[in-house]
């Protein structure tokens, strides 16, 4: 199979700076969102660190598979999937340094949502609410679940996933990289087929338009792997409100 790839950040229309970072790398099959929070420049610094170390770790891994395990490896995943864990729980460590470091980085963290595609398979992990989506026959599946206060009242049956979208509080993660030393991330593997998407964005897209929304854009014009485009411009028209970054590969 052969994967088409497209990569897009925006600042938005009420930001000052774009606190996003992503790394495209088609070579290795890493794709990567992170969306930095943190006072002055750190969020920025966040999830550039995060996403660096994660690219530096799975280039690394690419033709040494015989490195030491720092954590251990974890039976129930793959050997991309233990990658993937291995390179997050690396960045969250760098990121707690920093934060020792530096006073002016007290504070800082980021979310993270990556992929690597090898053969038929997506290895998927996420820490926060950036996402990964999986298009097929038509319809948008969400394969991560948000790691946040508003999916936890959307769980429980308190709000509805519309009221999600708007709820003042939707941008409280309940748990991030920078956040605290032990950090739990969620691992999945998807098969793939031909004809699939994939998209992985960050909450700049998903608060301004629904899910309906997304799969429409991401159909349209033959559905090609430029639709990102057109997703973080549909942010935008939509308010623009936060920095949005979106990746979106199709399997052929």
């Amino acid at each position: 199979m052969q994967v088409h790839s497209c990569s897009v950040t925006d600042v938005g229309l009420k930001r000052k700076a774009n606190e996003d970072s992503y790394c495209s790398n088609d070579e290795v099959g890493l794709y990567v969102v992170a969306d930095g929070m943190g006072g002055h420049a750190a969020g920025e610094v966040a999830s550039d660190l995060a996403v660096k170390t994660i690219e530096d770790f799975i280039k690394l891994t690419s033709n040494n598979t015989e490195i030491t395990w720092p954590y251990g490896i974890d039976e129930g995943l793959t050997l991309n999937g233990n990658r993937l864990k291995t390179s997050i729980r690396f960045a969250n460590e760098k990121l707690l340094e920093q934060t020792r470091a530096r006073a002016d980085y007290e504070g800082m963290a980021t979310t993270v949502v990556a992929t690597i595609v090898e053969a038929e398979l997506a290895d998927i992990a996420h820490v926060g609410d950036s996402r990964a989506y999986l298009v097929r026959d038509g319809e948008l599946v969400s394969i991560t679940s948000d790691h946040s206060w508003v999916n936890e009242q959307v769980m429980s049956g308190v709000i509805d996933s519309e009221q999600a979208r708007t709820h003042p509080l939707r941008n409280v993660v309940t748990r991030a990289l920078g956040g605290k030393e032990a950090i739990e991330v969620d691992v999945q593997t998807v098969e793939l087929k031909s004809g699939d998407r994939l998209l992985l964005c960050s909450d700049g897209l998903t608060s301004m338009l629904a899910d309906p929304e997304i799969l429409k854009i991401v159909l349209d014009n033959g559905g090609g792997v430029e639709q990102a485009n057109e997703l973080v411009a549909a942010a935008n028209r939509s308010g623009g409100e936060d920095n949005t970054t979106t990746i979106l590969l199709h399997v052929v």
